[in-house]
């Protein structure tokens, strides 16, 4: 049977691969790889340099597949998702098929964690419902960029007996209400920190991290808010795009 390994490779810099990692990465014939556009060619540069870095000798062999897009004037959010896995499905669909043979391992290299906003793991159970494909699969955690964010400001996540809630920033920006005192926001095309209340509110924010580019800024919103969104609008025009996280901490 064909047997798909989902791993993944942290945050942005290679030294996050875990042990786990690495031996997967040794087991694999072949790397599905989704190519997003010249604009995010770094991104799978990354995964080449971290096959290249960690893999000893074993043949393997790349092979890439345009990724479909977000229909981003679409109002209903949810469909527009949707519409996009269910894209993605037939491609991951073909590329089981025909990509590989039997006796083959293939990899799919998720960026942070697979288990942390990311469609891979749904997307194959959804194939294997489907009976389009026949494989079994295992998944590999990773570092994700919740922790490199931590870790890089050299904060804790949560204060002493006290919850984290990890949130969409589109969730922040309709109004949600959170109990939490520690609040980490993802996915935030929106600069919704600019809608909390609180302007005491501390803000720990990172962008590329892990990576040559990492730019990190943190203090209270009153103080650092403008300086956050001047930083984050330069760098997606000069890089292309942009992948930041922060946390959001009640006074």
């Amino acid at each position: 049977m064909k047997k798909l390994l989902v791993i993944g490779i942290g945050a942005g810099n290679p030294d996050y691969i875990t042990i786990q990692a690495v031996k997967a990465l040794n087991t694999v014939d072949v790397f599905f790889l989704m190519d997003k556009g010249r604009s995010k060619d770094t991104l799978i540069d990354l995964r080449r340099d971290i096959c290249e870095r960690y893999i000893t000798d074993r043949h393997y062999r790349f092979v890439e597949a345009r990724s479909p897009e977000r229909d981003r004037d679409d109002a209903d959010y949810r469909a527009s998702v949707d519409d996009l896995n269910q894209a993605r499905q037939r491609i991951f669909e073909r590329l089981i098929n025909e990509e590989m043979t039997d006796e083959e391992c293939a990899a799919f290299l998720v960026w942070g964690d697979p288990a942390l906003y990311d469609s891979t793991l749904r997307i194959l159970q959804a194939i294997l419902t489907s009976g389009a494909c026949t494989f079994e699969y295992e998944v590999i955690p990773g570092i994700t960029s919740v922790q490199a964010l931590a870790a890089q400001h050299k904060v804790a996540l949560n204060q002493i007996g006290r919850a984290v809630e990890i949130t969409t920033g589109r969730r922040l920006a309709a109004g949600q209400v959170s109990e939490a005192d520690s609040l980490v926001v993802m996915l935030d095309a929106q600069d919704a920190y600019r809608q909390v209340a609180d302007q005491e509110t501390e803000i720990y924010w990172g962008a590329y991290l892990g990576t040559p580019d990492e730019i990190l800024i943190s203090g209270r919103l009153k103080d650092v808010a403008d300086e956050i969104e001047r930083v984050r609008k330069a760098a997606r025009l000069a890089n292309g795009w942009i992948m930041d996280t922060y946390l959001l901490r009640k006074p």
